[in-house]
C-alpha cells in the first residue's frame, strides 16, 4: 500500500473516530477550530467570500474570471475569503494577494486528497471539520460569490442561502457566477422547487445570476451601509466586527473626500 493511500486511510479514520465516537476530547478538538478561527477572524473589515472548484488551473476560464474580480475587490479595500485549495479558490487568493491593506484568507480543511493551501494566502487556517470551516467562510462576509464547482460548492451555496432565507444572516449578498453553467439549476429551481411551493417567490431574490463582475462588485459596495444599519438594528454596535465596517467606511470616505485613491 503507498503512502499516499495510507495517509488518505489515516485521515479517512481519525474523522469517523472524532465524529462517530462518544470520545469526549473530539469535542475540545471541534471548540478549538471555532476559537482560533473567531481569534484570527474577528477583526476583519470588509470581506468577501469566493467559492468555486478546486479542479479548474490558471488557464480556464473561471479561474481568470475570479483572479479578476478578488483583484477588483482587493484593489477597494475589501478582503477576500476563500476555501484555501488549488482551481477558483486560488485564483481568488491570488487575485487580492499583491494589495497590502488587504487580507488574502484561506481557510483550509485537511482532507482524505490532502488538499494542500494555495501559495497566495497572508493569513491562513487549517481546519479539521467541515462544519466549522463552514462557520468560519460566511461568518465575516458581507457577501458570498459562487462560481462554477462540484458538491462542495453546491453545498456551500445552499448553505449560504438557507442562511439567508432563514435570516440567520441579514443584510449579505449572494452572487452566482455562471450564466451558461448555473442556467439548468436555476430552472429547476424555479420550475420544481418553486413551482412545487418548496421556496417563495420572494426566495428567488436572494441571489443573483451573473456573469458581469462590475455589476458584483458596485452591489457589493453598495450594501455596506446595509450591513452596518443591520448590525446597528441587532443591537451589535459595539462589536468588533461593526467597528471594523465602521472604520473602513470613514475612512473610504476621508480617502475619497481628500481626493486620495
Amino acid at each position: 500500500m503507498s503512502r499516499r493511500r495510507n495517509g488518505k486511510k489515516e485521515a479517512s479514520r481519525r474523522y469517523a473516530q472524532d465524529i462517530k465516537t462518544a470520545d469526549v476530547w473530539s469535542v475540545f478538538k471541534i471548540i478549538a477550530d471555532f476559537v482560533q478561527g473567531f481569534d484570527e477572524l474577528g477583526e476583519l473589515g470588509p470581506s468577501v467570500t469566493i467559492f468555486g472548484s478546486a479542479r479548474v488551473d490558471e488557464n480556464h476560464p473561471y479561474y481568470l474570471q475570479a483572479m479578476q474580480l478578488s483583484g477588483m475587490l482587493g484593489s477597494r479595500g475589501y478582503n477576500v475569503i476563500t476555501g484555501g485549495g488549488p482551481g477558483v479558490m486560488e485564483a481568488a487568493n491570488r487575485g487580492a494577494y499583491d494589495y497590502e491593506d488587504v487580507e488574502s484568507i484561506g481557510l483550509n480543511i485537511e482532507l482524505p486528497e490532502e488538499q494542500q493551501p494555495n501559495p497566495y494566502i497572508t493569513k491562513g487556517r487549517q481546519f479539521d471539520y467541515f462544519f466549522s470551516r463552514k462557520v468560519m467562510l460566511v461568518k465575516y462576509s458581507m457577501a458570498y460569490v459562487i462560481f462554477p464547482g462540484g458538491f462542495g460548492t453546491l453545498d456551500e451555496m445552499f448553505e449560504a442561502l438557507t442562511l439567508i432565507q432563514t435570516r440567520k444572516v441579514s443584510g449579505v449578498k449572494l452572487f452566482v457566477i455562471g450564466t451558461e453553467f448555473y442556467a439548468p439549476l436555476m430552472d429547476f429551481i424555479r420550475n420544481k422547487i418553486l413551482a412545487e411551493g418548496m421556496i417563495d417567490e420572494s426566495d428567488l431574490d436572494f441571489f443573483t445570476l451573473t456573469d458581469d463582475l462590475h455589476y458584483v462588485v458596485t452591489e457589493i459596495e453598495k450594501s455596506l451601509i446595509t450591513q452596518i444599519i443591520s448590525l446597528e438594528e441587532q443591537g451589535l454596535s459595539n462589536t468588533k466586527y461593526y467597528e471594523s465596517l465602521s472604520s473602513y467606511m470613514t475612512d473610504k470616505h476621508m480617502s475619497e473626500g481628500s481626493g486620495i485613491g
